[in-house]
């Protein structure tokens, strides 16, 4: 008997960080087959936006198997096609190209999942269940994404009502969508606790400060760099692990990164993220306080605390509610504050029950956990692995 099969309509490539979207496919795909649908290129799309394995013009969608369970589809835009114009074609072709995918399988889908605002939903015909899953509340980071907020809240409104289940990644979001009329089920990120596990620390350069502060992700304008800079300020060890938006603060940045207790690894694949995470003494979520960060849920906290670290973070909602589960996670709102908690953590003795209490909360919220919790919405009659038993339990 066929597994169910899910489309998960993705806003972001596969090949790109290892985001919410893909951790959460990997764990479905224990128990159902996933398609997974990249964000649509065009021949004039740029390379750095087809991902590693599409450096050359794509004329053609492509279909690849990715893992066990997963296929990876990457559909064909026409060129320009995000702009007024054009931007008319673009879903309608991926959604031809999506059907045309599935008819050559044989297969239908169970359920689309769609991560992206746009017009994916309320196409798929009765049986198929319709799912729109927000990562983040994207009507408050179109600016910070370069879209056109007016577009995004059109398309944000029918997705919404042409859903039959609607998952918001906070509360935030989820009450800002209950005002169009959705009835949204709490869906926060996970994390992959098993990647954490054994990790032998990372190298620094020779001279590097002992005491070792850390940020892993993305290096944008969702960082308050005031509070980066009073840790650099400490004297102790700044270690910042992923990649820099070159538009952000370039000349401020560039002079934080010429500090001697600062250093900078670039991008790292999640599959070597684990041994600089090892490196922290106390893992950082510095975000800045704006409305996109107080709707969104912080993958890095969970990630600091699977590999057992201490916390420190603005003081935003989504931190405030984790510092419910734990005392492990320090909250601070100014620069000074935020350091003065900084050179608290990172002093901390590695207690094994410290540890082990940290990590105890990132199995609570595990990928593994958050896909029981989903499959059980979709496929309540679905056959339960026993070994997803006590992750399941722990998601609802």
């Amino acid at each position: 008997m066929n597994r169910p099969l899910v489309v998960m309509v993705s806003g972001a490539g596969w090949d790109g960080v290892r985001g919410s979207e893909r951790q959460l496919t990997e764990a479905l795909a224990e128990r159902v087959d996933v398609l997974w649908a990249d964000p649509p290129v065009s021949p004039a799309t740029p390379a750095r936006f087809r991902g590693l394995e599409h450096t050359s013009r794509h004329w053609r969608p492509a279909l690849a198997a990715v893992a066990p369970g997963i296929l990876r589809f990457t559909p064909v835009a026409l060129p320009g096609l995000t702009r007024p114009w054009i931007r008319g074609t673009t879903w309608p072709l991926v959604r031809a190209q999506l059907r045309g995918v599935l008819r050559r399988s044989g297969r239908t889908p169970d359920a689309v999942i769609c991560c992206t605002p746009h017009e994916v939903l309320g196409y798929w015909g009765e049986g198929v269940r319709q799912v729109l899953y927000g990562t983040d509340d994207w009507l408050a980071g179109a600016e910070l994404m370069g879209l056109d907020a007016r577009v995004i809240a059109v398309a944000e409104r029918s997705a919404v009502r042409a859903a039959d289940l609607v998952l918001a990644v906070t509360p935030e979001l989820a009450q800002r969508w209950q005002r169009l009329g959705a009835e949204p089920v709490e869906f926060p990120n996970g994390c992959d606790p098993d990647a954490h596990r054994g990790c032998v620390p990372a190298t620094l350069p020779d001279g590097f400060p002992a005491e070792v502060a850390g940020v892993s992700g993305q290096l944008s304008d969702r960082i308050d760099i005031r509070l980066l800079e009073a840790v650099a300020d400490t004297g102790i060890g700044l270690l910042l692990v992923g990649p820099l938006d070159p538009r952000w603060l370039p000349v401020r940045v560039a002079s934080l990164l010429e500090r001697d207790n600062v250093h900078h690894t670039g991008p790292v694949p999640f599959e070597r993220l684990g041994p600089w995470i090892a490196r922290f003494d106390v893992g950082l979520t510095p975000y800045a306080n704006t409305p996109f960060n107080r709707a969104s849920f912080p993958l890095k906290t969970l990630e600091y605390l699977a590999a057992g670290k201490p916390v420190v973070a603005t003081d935003l909602p989504a931190s405030r509610r984790l510092q419910y589960e734990t005392r492990e996670i320090q909250l601070a709102v100014e620069p000074e504050s935020f350091a003065l908690a900084v050179l608290d953590a990172v002093r901390l003795p590695p207690l094994p029950t410290a540890i082990a209490q940290r990590r105890a909360v990132a199995e609570r919220h595990s990928w593994r956990a958050r896909a029981c919790q989903l499959l059980d919405l979709l496929f309540p009659s679905l056959e339960e692995d026993p070994v997803d038993s006590r992750d399941a339990s722990a998601a609802r």
